[in-house]
């Protein structure tokens, strides 16, 4: 064992330092830029703000304010439905129902198809945990040991495709918009494909590997609340069928809130509607699958035309102006003080 005195530095060696480098960064000698705070520059600095936030604000409200849209409850008017989805027993009987409007001023520019929910929490925490994202991304896992009960396997074992209460709550009413001219009715053509987003549709989203779509979700079972097989989402298009399904995957998006939208369709703009919607009289017709009775809710329908701040909300405007006023009150209540407190030192100086 070696003496204590040899861990000591022996003569003509070099001590131990734990000082830094003698560097201007590990010596903190960086020239530094510290701002004098006079009452001229913290007056223009709130003002400044305030002006700006209220600029802002001011545009987004008007541009919120110059997006067309009509909204249509559509909870009452298909009330014989309605009840008849109270009974989970009646998944397989299928509905339908019609909603007549009028579009007074033609809709002019991109028009959007949004369905709407009212009182539809998707906030619950184990709502939002109840997924499976590796079943999503397309591989073979283990969804027993995933967040998706009860909505992991049926009785005999066999999995669900896909997993868990979000997707089991899938909106699954259908809807179609016809154009009534004169005594002709017309189909508005709709487009259901390019509406999610494309980080979703390319990078959260996949479907098993395999030779066609049946035989990648073989030995799977379609969801308790759900009426087709997730592979036969999109009876028109191949390419639209199961995980990359766009109304699926836009449904997997939960919302924050009890009421919300999400975008349904677009409105393909050819022949009668390639400027948007023209005036006239329309009709929804609906199949109607998604229940709301239970949890007193309401479902719409909504047509809107979106601008460069995004759509009708006016929420973010709102916020812009209440923070500029906010600046701005704070720097006229600030020149107050300082005017006081200037005239009560000019006063002691007398």
């Amino acid at each position: 064992m070696k003496n204590k005195t040899s861990f000591l530095p022996q003569e003509g060696e070099a001590r131990p330092s734990r000082c830094p480098d003698n560097s201007a960064f590990k010596q903190q000698k960086l020239p530094a830029w510290k701002p004098q705070l006079t009452i001229a520059a913290v007056l223009s600095s709130f003002f400044l703000t305030g002006v700006f936030c209220l600029s802002v604000g001011v545009c987004l409200i008007m541009s919120a304010n110059s997006v067309r849209e009509i909204q249509i409850d559509y909870s009452d008017k298909c009330s014989d439905c309605s009840k008849l989805r109270e009974n989970s027993s009646n998944w397989n009987k299928e509905c339908h129902c019609s909603v007549n409007f009028m579009l007074k001023e033609d809709i002019l520019g991109d028009v959007f198809m949004y369905y709407g929910l009212q009182n539809f929490y998707q906030n619950h925490r184990r709502y939002v945990i109840s997924r499976s994202d590796a079943q999503l991304l397309g591989r073979n896992v283990n969804i027993q040991k995933s967040y998706c009960a009860p909505f992991t396997t049926y009785r005999n074992g066999t999995p669900m495709a896909p997993c868990g209460a979000i997707a089991n709550s899938m909106f699954n009413d259908t809807i179609d918009l016809f154009y009534n001219l004169n005594s002709s009715v017309i189909q508005v053509p709709l487009l259901k494909t390019g509406n999610s987003w494309w980080t979703d549709k390319n990078v959260k989203f996949r479907n098993p590997k395999s030779y066609n779509l049946s035989s990648a979700f073989a030995g799977t079972a379609r969801p308790p609340y759900w009426q087709k097989p997730v592979y036969l989402l999109d009876e028109e298009d191949e390419r639209n069928n199961g995980y990359v399904n766009d109304d699926f995957i836009i449904w997997m998006r939960v919302s924050a809130f009890a009421t919300f939208r999400n975008l349904y369709r677009r409105v393909r703009r050819i022949r009668q509607f390639a400027d948007g919607l023209p005036a006239g009289n329309y009709t929804f017709h609906i199949s109607y699958n998604f229940p709301v009775t239970k949890f007193k809710g309401r479902k719409h329908v909504i047509l809107s035309t979106v601008v460069w701040s995004g759509g009708s909300n006016p929420f973010l405007g709102i916020a812009y102006v209440v923070s500029g006023t906010a600046a701005t009150l704070t720097g006229f209540v600030i020149t107050v003080i300082h005017l006081k407190l200037r005239k009560k030192k000019t006063f002691f100086q007398k």
